[in-house]
């Protein structure tokens, strides 16, 4: 998990430097309460507006600038948390949460340094993403703050503006929804084998092999946002899913899979002409997939196309 950064107490004036770095806690923890890396970019933007927005004395007397910077943006994600149950609704299909690549796969040149914007660990993987989308902003705040970032519930009350045992209890709350969701990983290589499988089995158009490598009930959900071609519904059992897989090979016989990290996870990417069309995200117990996240929406994959 995160390690909570240690900021510099009671400088007088911390110059741009000293704000700026934390920039880094800032993006991981937005990140991870909103599953966007644009809507985290926006929110570290807001919260160092409001920052500059005060004048010379009232920056002077905040002791800690990184506690302040962070109470601030936790309070821009819970709000923008809370008003995103109503942007979902108007979302055309399915809406998964941003994928972010290995940091050496980094392509996007928005940034001097996009690498250093997400640290990539459990908390980022993307089964965890969709089961923090399932609970209220309250819990999911009050979670990542203690649980990922190690906030104490005396400084997480102070961003969800409750008590400090409401907010353990919420946290409570959140881990039990994670434990009753989460299968125990396999170690890294024996994932990253399966997903080659199910590649391999995709590109042969083996039917037999992919739905070897399937779980009974596994499920595919796409993510187009409207703007591009996706399945508008989760497509549930192994031979639907590998049928699935056969018409895409159908229909895009020039696409190139590339195996990759997706959110520190073994994934996959798909290339048309050398341009990242859909990022899959896997979920696999034992020896099988039991989930595949397939990102399309062109707006989530600015991180793994050319600046």
């Amino acid at each position: 998990m995160a390690n909570r950064t240690d900021t510099a107490q009671g400088q007088a004036d911390p110059g741009l430097s000293a704000i700026m770095s934390e920039r880094r806690q800032l993006i991981n923890l937005a990140y991870r309460l909103l599953g966007s890396l644009a809507d985290a970019e926006d929110v570290v933007q807001e919260t160092f507006v409001r920052w500059y927005a005060m004048d010379r004395p009232q920056r002077d007397a905040i002791e800690a600038p990184g506690a302040w910077l962070t109470t601030v943006a936790g309070r821009i994600c819970l709000n923008l948390l809370g008003s995103a149950r109503a942007r979902r609704e108007r979302y055309v299909g399915e809406w998964i949460p941003e994928p972010l690549p290995e940091r050496r796969e980094w392509t996007d040149g928005v940034t001097a340094d996009p690498a250093d914007r997400i640290t990539l660990d459990e908390s980022v993987d993307m089964a965890f993403l969709v089961v923090l989308e399932s609970m209220t902003p309250a819990e999911r705040v009050a979670f990542i703050l203690h649980d990922v970032f190690r906030y104490a519930f005396a400084e997480v009350a102070e961003i969800v503006g409750r008590t400090p045992a409401a907010c353990r209890q919420l946290a409570s709350s959140a881990r039990r929804r994670i434990r009753a969701s989460q299968a125990p990983a396999g170690p890294t290589a024996a994932q990253a084998g399966i997903v080659r499988e199910f590649k391999q089995a995709w590109a042969a158009k083996d039917v037999s092999a992919l739905v070897g490598l399937l779980d009974p009930d596994a499920t595919v959900i796409a993510d187009g946002g409207g703007l591009v071609g996706a399945l508008r519904r989760p497509v549930t059992g192994r031979e639907r899913l590998a049928d699935a897989c056969l018409n895409v090979a159908r229909l895009a016989p020039d696409q190139t899979l590339l195996e990759r990290t997706v959110n520190g996870r073994p994934g996959l990417v798909a290339q048309q002409d050398g341009v990242t069309v859909t990022v899959f995200a896997f979920r696999i117990a034992g020896d099988r997939i039991t989930h595949i996240w397939a990102i399309r929406n062109p707006e989530k994959l600015r991180p793994w196309t050319g600046g």
